[in-house]
């Protein structure tokens, strides 16, 4: 048993999500564990390289948690064969721009997405990686939420029945950034910076409605820009040119219909700020980030619909939450080791970076049909 050092190149660690999903929550987190244990018992601690452009955020990152390496210059860190892998949760627009250079360098890739911002450039770069021989991989992370593993842990259980349809509720309301400071970065608010609530949530309905409910065939949505005027990080207004807001029906093999509302402007009256109820023939279940209730055929009540009385009973009552008995890790760092195992042992992994481009053909198609005002079927990919 030996451990084994991981040269990891991490660029874009300074934003919210670089930082604390992936940084403190997974790598940090990883060494502090001893590593990445794999089938022989070899463990495979991750020596990370901070990349940016700001070195007085990169160098007080590193002091903060004891990490030896940090640099603003990307290409000197491609450049060493001893960092054998590459992690990006920088823009999107920058993204296959930098995939492109790590995978010609030799590179393990592994990233955030959506992986770029229109389908050609993505299945350019997965194309790229194959060619090259590096593994790669990209952020599933909603399937590694609590809630939602156990909605799959209720489909192969049988509790569903025949699914007939998903729902989801996303969003929360983000400050606009004049009199609130906004909690979203302001590139978010711009198209021509990548910016837009479909492209940026659609990549994570594809996979969740594909890894759970059924393939995705075809889509409809419609999207809007509600709040035209925004402020950026030093307090300037500016227009926001991308929508904030998107209502979307998918067709799924099978049959099953679902129906997700995004949001960046509503207020949120649910049990969480994402929330997926199924239903089907034998029951129904609404699960949250973390929790789930369910509700069996057995169990459901017969309401009758009578305008003229105030309703009195409650139907929140009859659901039953399901026991959390299993404890769950923080699924960035889940994904992490997965993705470090399939590169040293060649563990199965199936969130290769075309999981990424399916996403980004779903958004794509999402905003035709709002362009179009249509429904446009899912082709297959052809990587």
């Amino acid at each position: 048993m030996t451990t084994q050092r991981l040269g990891l190149i991490m660029n874009g660690v300074t934003g919210r999500m670089g930082l604390n999903q992936h940084l403190i929550r997974s790598i940090v987190a990883i060494r502090d564990q001893g590593g990445v244990r794999l089938k022989n018992g070899d463990r495979i601690m991750p020596d990370p390289i901070l990349v940016g452009r700001r070195a007085e955020k990169l160098e007080a990152l590193a002091k903060r948690f004891n990490i030896a390496r940090w640099t603003t210059d990307l290409d000197a860190a491609l450049a060493d064969k001893n960092d054998t892998m590459f992690f990006d949760a920088a823009t999107t627009q920058a993204r296959p721009g930098l995939l492109t250079q790590a995978i010609n360098a030799g590179k393990h890739v592994y990233c955030e997405k959506p992986i770029a911002t229109n389908f050609e450039e993505a299945l350019e770069v997965v194309k790229l990686a194959n060619a090259k021989g590096v593994k790669h991989g990209t952020v599933q992370d909603k399937l590694f939420l609590p809630g939602l593993k156990k909605i799959a842990f209720l489909r192969d259980s049988g509790f569903f029945g025949r699914i007939l349809s998903v729902r989801g509720e996303f969003g929360y309301w983000v400050f606009e950034g004049g009199w609130q400071e906004a909690q979203r970065p302001s590139w978010n608010y711009r198209d021509e910076d990548g910016g837009g609530i479909i492209l940026d949530m659609v990549c994570h309905w594809r996979y969740v409605l594909d890894n759970l409910f059924g393939n995705v065939q075809s889509v409809v949505c419609i999207g809007n820009t509600d709040i035209p005027e925004r402020f950026d990080e030093q307090g300037k207004k500016y227009k926001a040119t991308a929508d904030d807001s998107a209502y979307a029906t998918f067709q799924l093999e099978g049959g099953v219909i679902a129906h997700i509302n995004m949001s960046w402007v509503t207020r949120v009256y649910r049990d969480d700020l994402v929330t997926f109820q199924v239903d089907g023939t034998h029951g129904s279940a609404v699960a949250g980030l973390t929790d789930c209730v369910i509700q069996a055929r057995q169990a459901t009540p017969r309401p009758l619909w009578n305008p003229d009385e105030k309703r009195l009973h409650d139907f929140y009552g009859d659901w039953q939450k399901l026991p959390d008995n299993v404890t769950y890790d923080n699924g960035f760092k889940e994904q992490w080791e997965m993705f470090i195992r399939h590169v040293y042992e060649d563990a199965p992994y199936k969130f290769t970076l075309l999981e990424g481009v399916k996403g980004v053909q779903l958004a794509e198609c999402a905003l035709k049909s709002w362009k179009e005002r249509r429904w446009i079927d899912v082709a297959p990919i052809k990587a």
